[in-house]
Parts: structure tokens; C-alpha cells; sequence
């Protein structure tokens, strides 16, 4: 199953504040970790809220609200994107990791739908056109 963890936002991480030389150094070792186990798909470190935008959707209509946006603990500061047997091994790794800010901090996992998950509701064209596109990025 796939998944993603999120690193949840920290009033520091919003501020800008860059994470220190030696947790830099341990989340390197732990990623590498998790790449050599077979885990990690991706994952990246997010810019603070200020430097981002929304988008609301009503309808036709986009609103555009530029940040930083409120509620710190709902922001999400980074994420890994993982392949894992089940949520249990996906909290097994995240319980063996560093913890990824200087201080307290959250980490959020989400199952990731499938395809199949789907089947119900899509075509067959469209199945088909999900897998190519897929594909697709896999190649690039």
C-alpha cells in the first residue's frame, strides 16, 4: 500500500527557521534508511505558508488568498511518500525516525487511494486512461 507521511507544520518551520546541521544529518541517514529498505517513493520539505498561495473554488469562480494562513498546526512543513505492507509498518518507520523539527512536533499517515479503489465508479476508458497516465509519470 502506499502512503503518505506528513510532516506537520511547527510555529518554527513557519517562521523559516532551517532545521539544524544535525538534523539534517539524521533525517539523511534515516531516508537512507528507508530507501535501502525499499520504502521511500519521495518526499520533500515544504516552504513556509508565506511563501505560498490558495485557491478556492466555488463553481466557475477561483478565489486567491496569498499567505501565510492561519491554524500552524493544520500546515504540513514536509512529506515522505512510502510503499509499505500496511499502516503498521508505515508506524513502525515513522516511530523509528528522528523526530523532524527542533522541538515538539507531529507526523500525520495517509493512505494513498489506488486505481481499484475506484472501479465502481470509472469507466473502463477511463481506467484505462488512470493507468496510462501512471505510467506515464513513471517513465518521465
Amino acid at each position: 500500500m502506499r502512503v503518505i507521511v506528513l510532516i506537520k507544520a511547527t510555529a518554527e518551520s513557519e517562521a523559516g527557521i532551517m532545521p539544524s546541521s544535525e538534523l539534517l544529518e539524521a533525517m539523511g541517514n534515516y531516508n537512507q534508511e528507508l530507501i535501502d529498505a525499499g520504502i521511500m517513493r519521495g518526499g520533500e520539505g515544504i516552504r513556509p505558508s508565506s511563501e505560498g498561495k490558495r485557491v478556492a473554488f466555488d463553481g466557475a469562480g477561483r478565489t486567491v488568498t496569498d499567505g501565510p494562513f492561519p491554524a500552524v498546526s493544520e500546515l504540513v512543513a514536509g512529506f515522505w511518500l512510502w510503499e509499505v505492507r500496511d499502516m503498521d509498518e508505515a508506524l513502525e518507520w515513522v516511530r523509528r525516525g528522528p523526530n523532524p523539527m527542533p522541538g515538539p512536533s507531529k507526523i500525520e499517515i495517509r493512505p494513498l487511494y489506488e486505481t481499484a479503489d475506484f472501479a465502481e465508479v470509472m469507466t473502463p476508458e477511463q481506467m484505462e486512461q488512470e493507468e496510462r497516465l501512471r505510467e506515464d509519470m513513471e517513465g518521465r
